[in-house]
């Protein structure tokens, strides 16, 4: 698949009003992505495992617009019912790079309602979710203008659309596990978008749980983009993207054989390592808070102490997601709740679980 096998012939049907609704869910990435080329494309791969109840639903109502010859994008965004002017921008900047794959847009008026299951600027990849949710609501509309679109395209397409918006983006389309980037050994892996990973995986890892520790709620600190910017001259970096492809080598043979303290290892290891490339970039910066490390040190206690799989990962910030199988829930959320909420703003974590990706409203 290239580039160009994006780029439709001219639409022999027309469209004059309607609207489509999808729910998208979020992602957490095991092996982390940091650091992109051009057009979205990410200098690593990465694989993640998509959630179930942190999503966005977005419902997208069209409206042709009178005068064709325009150039321009017309759209409003809200969020829970509130017009959000300061989301413009990035919905404008989304258009501009999509507009060659879906050449439709300057034809209708848009109006893009949005609701995230999780508090906006909680942590949680909300432009993960957000962007996966408008690109296959667009190619819901696509699909009307070209009804012979195949499912495996309208999949592989949105997730090349989500990517261009957001990159984590094109991993919320499915799930239980996507790969994103080349990688020789995930069958079909490409830089262009994420790819549904169809390798072995032991039933350990099946229903896994993810309990999100809200530990800094706001605004990002340090932009995704400003911060994928700072691996360009990094001196670690060419090393760190070797380590990230041997490390899904290592997950790959995890998941078959159910090796879940090599999981562990491998998960915890590639958390700290996203941190330690920002710490040690310049200009450099430190995401992590006094209670993201008091909650990293107590889970480490406590699976010293009991023998249990409880780990975690983290994100481009300080919140802790806390890793562990179904198996375990009783327990381990019974320690999240007597020794780690505490150090949660306002108490605040969300229980959550491994999803199937995102899905159509309307059908």
């Amino acid at each position: 698949m290239t580039v160009a096998s994006f780029i439709p012939s001219p639409y022999k049907s027309k469209l004059e009003t309607g609207s489509f609704t999808w729910q998208s869910p979020s992602n957490i990435a095991l092996v982390k992505y940091w650091g992109k080329l051009e057009h979205q494309i990410p200098a690593n791969p990465s694989i993640s495992f998509t959630l179930n109840n942190c999503h966005t639903k977005t419902t997208l109502s069209y409206t042709k617009r009178a005068n064709n010859s325009t150039d321009t994008f017309s759209f409003e965004v809200y969020l829970d019912g509130e017009l959000k002017l300061d989301f413009a921008p990035k919905i404008e900047t989304f258009f501009k790079r999509i507009e060659k794959y879906l050449p439709f847009l300057t034809d209708y008026h848009f109006k893009i309602e949005t609701h995230n299951s999780f508090p906006h600027s909680s942590g949680i990849a909300s432009s993960a979710s957000g962007m996966s949710a408008i690109a296959l609501c667009l190619m819901s509309m696509e699909k009307q203008l070209v009804p012979e679109t195949t499912t495996t395209f309208f999949t592989e397409k949105a997730s090349f659309l989500a990517r261009l918006g957001s990159g984590s983006a094109c991993r919320s389309i499915e799930g239980p596990l996507v790969g994103w980037g080349a990688h020789q050994q995930i069958t079909n892996s490409t830089d262009l978008f994420g790819v549904k990973y169809d390798g072995d995986v032991a039933n350990v890892f099946n229903n896994y749980q993810d309990t999100i520790l809200l530990v800094d709620v706001g605004e990002k600190k340090v932009s995704s983009t400003v911060g994928h910017s700072l691996m360009e001259g990094h001196p670690f970096a060419e090393r760190r993207f070797e380590q990230a492809h041997k490390n899904i080598s290592k997950l790959i043979e995890i998941f078959k054989t159910g090796n879940i303290k090599g999981f562990i290892e491998v998960v915890e290891s590639e958390a700290l390592t996203l941190h330690a490339m920002m710490m040690t970039s310049i200009p450099y910066f430190i995401l992590m808070k006094p209670n993201t490390l008091a909650i990293i040190d107590k889970i480490w206690e406590f699976r010293k102490a009991t023998g249990s799989n409880v780990c975690f990962t983290l994100d481009a910030g300080a919140n802790v997601h806390v890793l562990y199988p179904e198996s375990e829930k009783e327990e381990v959320l019974k320690f999240i709740k007597n020794e780690l909420v505490a150090y949660c703003k306002n108490e605040q974590y969300i229980c959550d679980q491994i999803g199937f990706g995102a899905y159509s409203i309307d059908s």
